[in-house]
């Protein structure tokens, strides 16, 4: 089981404010910032699944992988909406708009994006 994540960032202020504004359809909210990290969790709570944003340790450029992606389980089609939109508002770059994806049953649907570091996320639900 995955306790947390770390995103790599060479702007810390500039990713807070993109996760800020990301996080906050799909119920996540800030739980701290300082040293060049920031994290968050459900609620603003440091329970459960946690994500931190990050300044590389070893001084070196953030940089993010080729085919690795974050994905971000929302809780309704309209959080997957409001995910993508406050992600272009804040200056991320649409990847996929929301929409269902493939044929399973529940459907997914889902939104891709990207922040501005590069890093490939998604927000989705199924039903």
């Amino acid at each position: 089981m995955i306790g947390y994540v770390t995103i790599g960032t060479n702007d810390p202020a500039r990713s807070m404010a993109f996760y800020d504004a990301v996080f906050a359809p799909l119920g996540y909210g800030r739980t701290f910032e300082g040293g060049g990290w920031a994290g968050y969790g459900p609620d603003g709570k440091k329970e459960g699944f946690e994500i931190y944003l990050a300044t590389p340790e070893n001084g070196k450029e953030a940089t993010f992988g080729n085919g690795s992606m974050l994905a971000f389980k929302a809780p309704s089609r309209a959080a997957v909406e409001a995910f993508h939109a406050a992600a272009l508002a804040a200056g991320g770059k649409d990847e996929g708009r929301p929409g269902v994806r493939g044929d399973s049953a529940p459907p997914f649907y889902g939104a891709y994006v990207r922040d501005p570091e590069g890093n490939k996320l998604c927000a989705y639900f199924k039903g």
